[in-house]
């Protein structure tokens, strides 16, 4: 395996792979990480935010895996069969090249709700190889006993609450907790492995050759059929349509939620304390994402978000959190309590590991002004909104009238105590200026002149304390000298002209504070606390929204230079998780859907930019 470079001195690094050296197949239902090395090392059933039943990636001995590979030495590749979300590993041996075809199968959005299936297929295509296949699942993020029983030739993983069965076409034998083969193939030779949810009315099924092949071609065949809506033509259309396909792998097909990222508590710094789960869907990712899938032409992925956001995200009782909640869950559940895991020793040792997330409770005032962007951007592009929906926009904007100037936790959701960010009233402004504009093309009964008040009241209150003039920039939060990347929004929201001198100034602070070879730092936690330990990488995002920024200002250059630099740091799929550390390695939850909604954005501006 081998560990990255950060890694050394750190008992047991060697059992686990980089967080970049995955990728992901799913089935717009859950998701599962297929390491470079052929390891299933994360995956939960039925759902995202269901307990996992393989999480090695968390805790190489008690997490639980499905390995499949050569049982030789072996060089290994990994790439996905093109424009799709399937998933090949190939294995470069003495004895000849095999791979293993990695899908789970979708043959449309509602296809066989109640099953669960993932197929591994494994093929010699030179030579002849050896293979070696472990299935050692643990129920329940390692808390569950399970029992393990031969029926014919299915396994079946039974534990309390959810079952398994695995088929293959090589015997299976057990092992104790686990099921093992080892067989060999030819050239031309293949070997097929299922694992289904079972019971109920879901019986074991086998997995013959013929119906894994008829479902990789209906799978290929879904996701192609789904690429070919993108309208994207520009320059980068690989890396665009790779972002695109992995943003519709974080859909949760039923309700339409996307979520922020498939996994839980992978450390933002190893060895660190900032690990968090990231299973559920972010109010504040709702503008980014209407704005992206409609760019690139994915209106239906756009009304079925809007569809959710609808059904789940509208004012409620007056929480101390405001009438939203910044997150709620895949089925629109507001309860998302946070635990600590103490039996999982967490990633390369980082611990705790958490699931829920207890940020849920926080008050963030930015993500009112993300929502109702994102029902602007939906009017204007896509479907005009319903009387209902508007009445909602109204009663929101109205609450932001009330509250914009509250201190708030921020879009960063620090747990060092509520300040008067910038962000947030940028955002409080965004809220009720797309209301007003809305309000305007439609026609639309709405208090023009109080919101008018309100919003001319905030952008000069943001004039007035955002601004230093000692940093000669706008800041973090009022009335101080720190900066903050979240500033980068302010000409993407229209809030200042990308020219406006007062910009420039800022984006050139930002270059000189936060700014490492392209790489941006969200802020400088010596210089502002936010009450966790321990420092963290460059934030992706960010990185793609100075590349957005220096767009608009005119520095067009110097934007597809820091585009093309950020590049470099994708993983070898082109997928990101949501930091980079100092020496270049993926940190934190993976993929994560906000870094690729901005890459997408990113990409579309500065092609158009270029012409």
């Amino acid at each position: 395996m081998g560990g990255t470079p950060s890694d050394q001195g750190i008992p047991g690094a060697s059992r686990y792979l980089p967080i970049a050296e995955h990728g992901l197949i799913g089935d717009l239902r859950s998701v599962a990480l297929v390491g470079t090395d052929g390891t299933i090392d994360w995956y939960c059933c039925p759902s995202f935010d269901a307990p996992s039943v393989f999480a090695a990636i968390l805790d190489a001995e008690r997490g639980g895996a499905f390995e499949l590979a050569a049982s030789v030495p072996a060089r290994t590749k990994q790439f996905y069969f093109p424009d799709t979300n399937v998933l090949i590993t190939r294995f470069f041996t003495e004895e000849g090249v095999g791979e293993v075809q990695d899908f789970m199968p979708v043959d449309g959005e509602a296809a066989e709700v109640a099953r669960h299936r993932l197929i591994r297929r494994v093929l010699c295509v030179r030579g002849s190889i050896p293979f070696r296949a472990r299935v050692a699942p643990r129920f329940d993020y390692g808390r569950l006993p399970h029992t393990v029983r031969m029926e014919g030739d299915v396994a079946v993983f039974a534990s309390d609450g959810l079952s398994l069965g695995l088929t293959a076409t090589v015997p299976l034998e057990a092992d104790g907790l686990d099921v093992r083969a080892d067989f060999k193939l030819a050239e031309g030779e293949s070997a097929v492995f299922a694992l289904d949810q079972v019971g109920g009315a879901v019986h074991p099924r086998g997995c013959a050759r013929t119906e894994a092949e008829r479902q990789f071609d209906s799978t290929v065949a879904y996701w192609r059929r789904w690429l070919s809506q993108s309208r994207y033509r520009g320059r980068w259309r690989e890396m665009v349509h790779r972002s695109a396909l992995t943003l519709k792998l974080l859909t949760y097909a039923p309700t339409g939620a996307i979520v922020a990222a498939p996994t839980t508590s992978l450390p933002e710094q190893i060895g660190g304390e900032r690990n968090w789960d990231y299973r559920y869907v972010w109010v504040r990712d709702a503008a980014f994402c209407v704005y992206a899938l409609l760019r690139l032409g994915f209106a239906g992925e756009a009304e079925a978000f809007m569809n959710f956001v609808t059904r789940h995200v509208s004012p409620g009782d007056g929480k101390p959190s405001g009438p939203l909640q910044i997150m709620y869950g895949i089925d629109g559940r507001t309860d998302l309590t946070e635990h600590e895991l103490g039996h999982l020793e967490g990633h390369l040792g980082s611990a705790p590991v958490r699931i829920g997330n207890g940020a849920a409770e926080q008050l963030q005032l930015d993500i009112y002004g993300a929502l109702i962007d994102s029902i602007y951007l939906y009017d204007k592009w896509a479907k005009p909104v319903s009387s209902d929906q508007w009445d909602d926009v109204c009663a929101l904007v109205d609450w932001v009238c009330e509250n914009w100037d509250q201190p708030d936790e921020g879009i960063w959701e620090t747990r060092g105590g509520r300040k008067t960010f910038l962000y947030s009233r940028l955002m409080c402004w965004v809220g009720i200026e797309r209301a007003i504009r809305m309000a305007h093309r439609r026609g639309l009964p709405a208090d023009l002149v109080r919101w008018r008040e309100h919003r001319d009241t905030i952008y000069r209150r943001i004039m007035k304390h955002g601004w230093s003039e000692e940093r000669q920039a706008f800041v973090q939060y009022e009335d101080s000298d720190v900066l903050d990347a979240a500033v980068l929004m302010m000409p993407l929201t229209k809030f200042i002209a990308p020219t406006d001198p007062k910009w420039l100034s800022t984006l050139d602070a930002l270059t000189d504070d936060l700014v490492s070879d392209s790489l941006v730092y969200r802020y400088d936690p010596q210089a502002s606390p936010d009450g966790l330990r321990g420092d963290e990488g460059t934030f992706s995002i960010c990185s793609f929204w100075y590349v957005e920024a220096m767009v608009h200002a005119g520095r067009i250059d110097e934007a597809r230079l820091a585009f093309e630099k950020m590049l470099t740091y994708a993983n070898h799929l082109g997928l990101y998780a949501e930091e980079i550390s100092h020496t270049g390695e993926q940190q934190g939850n993976f993929p994560q859907a906000f870094t690729h909604l901005a890459l997408i954005s990113a990409a579309f501006n500065l092609d158009r930019a270029l012409g």
